[in-house]
């Protein structure tokens, strides 16, 4: 009998791109590929590269865990996902990291931004405002994880500084200020007024290439210098930073390794994240089938392009697995010690108490005796390693702090093209809607923003006679 040229593999629900009415999809295999297969009846057919690794792929769900939800939900369930945004009781994970918008407006006007900031557009957030988002945010969580201050570009918001006051005095774990680095770069005063919000405090810092050219296509302006300049206040003071870089397929992924590189260099910086670009927004330029880039993809060109790490050092994340991959490594005395590959992933979920564990493994445990010196306690470090797959991990042990710890984090973020309702469900990257409602970071791109929420309405209509 004649056979397709591909494997099924599974099915989902996903979003036609063009008219973003929710879909059929295939998920299938296919020379050594994952591909999304859907039709929709006025746009056709299409064809989404969604992984370029099947083993991964394959085993995302094996670091799957039981969904934590928050103590209360804001809106009623009517449409079906991802038309009921807001969070509805159908959301399965609660808000691990929560982004709080204080302003429309940026100082610049990135050819990538999904929020569609600019000089111009939109308005900064009050006082009150501010203080309302926090608070439901609050009510949501009890103590929220990571809270996010963005924008817009936040510091330039003429209460900024008013406003972190008020988020240091809710019950936040970690606050973080999402910023392209301008002011940081301009004005040491300002950095150091930040430096006083830590601990508990981060820098979220735009470093998406080290070429003015890559600069330019992606942010409108070659800021090779602004992100130089801000990288040594931020070392000057030790402010804890993670360095965030967009990335688009052929135009700064062969730069990974080198920024990774880079990072580690970094005094002040704990981490970096990658993410591919979401289709959503504000993409000048941008060719979906051309410049995306999948999480398999940035897993393996770090792989490739950082002789450190080895394929068991970036896993699945499990409280979103199909949109998160994290690893983390020790930075001591000068070096760097890879972590993450000396978890036994089948001692990692214990389902009984729905937490992440780490048994006492006999490889651990001397890996961690070779590498620290007299006065930090193994164990107690090793005791803290039940955490390095959350948000952000803490490890407490005499000798070692958060300046010890150095994270990869991958965060895909789905857009029209490759929406996977399963994982929309799971998302647990919020934001706070200005009308109280917290929405799923890749639905409130593609629905739930100014303009936007009026096509919804449409959707939502549609629905209801169907």
């Amino acid at each position: 009998m004649p056979e397709r040229p591909y494997t099924y593999y599974d099915f989902t629900l996903s979003l036609c791109p063009q008219c973003l009415r929710r879909i059929d999809a295939k998920i299938v295999f296919e020379n050594d590929q994952v591909f999304m297969l859907k039709r929709c009846p006025e746009h056709g057919r299409m064809k989404v590269l969604i992984a370029t690794d099947i083993p991964y792929y394959k085993n995302i769900r094996n670091y799957n865990k039981a969904s934590e939800i928050p103590l209360k939900f804001n809106t009623q369930t009517h449409y079906g996902c991802p038309y009921d945004c807001g969070l509805c009781p159908d959301h399965e994970q609660h808000s691990c990291l929560s982004i709080v918008e204080i302003t429309d407006r940026c100082n610049l006007t990135c050819p990538t931004c999904y929020a569609m900031s600019s000089p111009h557009y939109g308005s900064h957030r009050s006082l009150e405002e501010v203080e309302r988002m926090l608070d439901i945010l609050v009510a949501n969580e009890g103590q929220p994880d990571v809270v996010q201050i963005s924008g817009g570009e936040p510091t330039i918001h003429p209460q900024f500084f008013e406003i972190l006051d008020i988020a240091k005095r809710k019950p936040i774990k970690h606050l973080m200020v999402n910023t392209n680095g301008i002011r940081i770069a301009r004005d040491f005063a300002f950095t150091k007024q930040l430096a006083g919000y830590m601990p508990d405090f981060e820098i979220y810092l735009q470093f998406d290439s080290f070429q003015p050219e890559v600069l330019l296509q992606m942010r409108g302006k070659d800021l090779t210098d602004v992100r130089i300049q801000a990288l040594e206040h931020l070392n000057q003071l030790n402010l804890s930073t993670t360095l965030v870089v967009n990335l688009q397929q052929g135009v700064n992924d062969q730069e990974i390794g080198k920024i990774i590189e880079f990072a580690l260099q970094q005094p002040c910086v704990r981490g970096v994240t990658f993410q591919p670009v979401q289709v959503a927004g504000r993409n000048d330029h941008f060719d979906p089938q051309t410049d995306r880039i999948t999480l398999t993809g940035v897993r393996q060109k770090i792989l490739e392009q950082t002789p450190l790490f080895q394929p068991n050092d970036i896993i699945p994340v499990p409280c979103n697995p199909d949109a998160l991959a994290m690893g983390y490594a020790l930075k001591l005395k000068g070096q760097v010690f890879p972590l993450t590959r000396y978890i036994d992933p089948a001692h990692l979920l214990d389902n009984s108490r729905n937490t992440i564990v780490y048994e006492q493994d006999t490889d651990l445990h001397q890996h961690l005796i070779k590498i620290f010196s007299t006065g930090i306690s193994v164990d107690r470090v090793q005791d803290n390693m039940r955490q390095l797959l959350c948000c952000l991990p803490q490890i407490q042990a005499p000798g070692l702090t958060y300046e010890n710890l150095f994270r990869i984090v991958i965060m895909r973020f789905i857009d029209a093209y490759d929406f996977d309702v399963r994982s929309i469900k799971k998302s647990c990257v919020h934001i706070v809607h200005k009308d109280g409602r917290i929405i799923p970071f890749e639905t409130m791109n593609l629905f739930y923003r100014d303009e936007k929420e009026k096509y919804l309405h449409t959707l939502q209509a549609e629905r209801m006679k169907n």
